[in-house]
């Protein structure tokens, strides 16, 4: 974890093409199998993420939530195939309006001399609101639960 900038990384190695783990990651349904912490039950929204701005739900469970289940909507924000995939975890009203808290799930791929690919996985709350930082302590998790979701991954795309 870097203080300074409020981030946490991690970094493995995939014995595969990062064409194929690009795939896997911009597929919503994949989502629940990567998932490193637990939380993430299903893809609400079947559409492979294609363009920045895209919005994507997620069908959630934790037990420290009110609701137990919820449901988040998260926007790409970064999408160069098979480079670079990110997006922030945020809030629907009824009236489609989006809320987002301030972090952001970012993945950095680079292919390696054997032709597979090497993954970073940031957790990036630098930019998290007064308010999310009222009801969430960051980060949420350890380091481990990104490299639970490196390893999830890898089984994906080399599987």
């Amino acid at each position: 974890m870097d203080d300074a900038s409020e981030t946490l990384s991690a970094t493995a190695s995939v014995e595969a093409s990062i064409e194929l783990v690009f795939a896997v990651l911009a597929d919503p349904a994949s989502h629940a199998a990567i998932d490193g912490t637990g939380w993430v039950r299903e893809s609400v929204d079947a559409e492979p993420l294609t363009r920045s701005g895209q919005v994507f739900r997620m069908g959630m469970y934790h037990p420290n939530h009110p609701d137990g289940g919820y449901e988040i909507a998260n926007q790409v924000r970064e999408l160069d195939p098979p480079r670079t995939i990110s997006w922030a975890p945020g809030t629907e009203d009824a009236a489609g309006r989006l809320d987002f808290g301030g972090w952001i799930w970012r993945y950095e791929l680079t292919p390696t001399a054997d032709g597979g690919a090497e993954v970073r996985l940031t957790y990036d709350w630098s930019e998290a609101t007064a308010q999310a930082r009222e009801v969430i302590e960051f980060p949420p998790f350890g380091v481990q639960h990104l490299e639970s979701s490196l390893r999830h991954l890898a089984a994906l795309a080399e599987g």
